[in-house]
């Protein structure tokens, strides 16, 4: 008999017991695929069900928890390598960021939130009445991108520009991907979340990031 059949069998509070400690399973495990493998909370989750041998439409974890594990997993196996990558993938985003400047950049993910690893994207959310005038921007500095659509902010399709920038304190290209929205978009963009944080950042957040991190 396995997990998901014990549960079904189990009184309503021995369920409920047992379901919080199944999620917490496939978060941890979700976790290292997160960090070694460098897979988003989605595929990660997915990946974890599979590993663990339960039903495929079993109870999923919240990305919040998925989050949270990750940091737990990153305090207690990789804290010292972890913080040297953030810094460099902050770096690295930040002189994107003032790249895209005219475009009010935005800093979200991994790397804003402080889980990334070597192996995280960056991602970037730009603010314009024009979408074409990011790719102009782009055209004009000689960078060579990826057009494609993508799930924006709110759930909604926008645009992404992909790009593979090399960053030099670790030594191998990394996804930088710009994310286009609407300009009226930019009013909703730092609202808190619901842990009460920030969801991103802006060019100002970002340099204070990096100037306090230590190195």
């Amino acid at each position: 008999m396995n997990m998901h059949e014990q549960i079904l069998g189990r009184p309503t509070k021995a369920k409920s017991v047992l379901m919080d400690n199944l999620k917490s399973e496939i978060s941890a495990a979700a976790a290292r695929l997160v960090i070694q493998e460098g897979l988003d909370y989605g595929a990660a989750k997915r990946r974890a069900v599979h590993q663990l041998g339960l039903p495929a439409r079993c109870a999923l974890p919240a990305n919040d928890e998925i989050e949270d594990a990750v940091f737990e997993h990153i305090a207690l196996f990789c804290a010292d390598s972890q913080s040297r990558e953030l810094l460099a993938l902050r770096r690295l985003a930040l002189r994107w960021m003032e790249r895209v400047a005219a475009f009010f950049p935005c800093l979200g993910g991994a790397v804003w939130h402080g889980s990334a690893t070597r192996l995280s994207d960056i991602y970037i959310q730009l603010f314009c009445d024009d979408s074409k005038s990011t790719e102009i921007l782009l055209i004009d500095q000689g960078v060579a991108y990826e057009a494609r659509n993508v799930t924006g902010m709110r759930g909604e399709v926008v645009s992404a520009l992909s790009v593979h920038a090399f960053c030099a304190d670790l030594n191998e290209d990394i996804g930088v991907h710009l994310l286009i929205n609407d300009y009226d978009d930019l009013r909703g963009a730092l609202r808190l979340d619901a842990k009460g944080r920030r969801p991103r950042g802006n060019l100002a957040a970002v340099r204070q990031l990096v100037h306090d991190q230590p190195t």
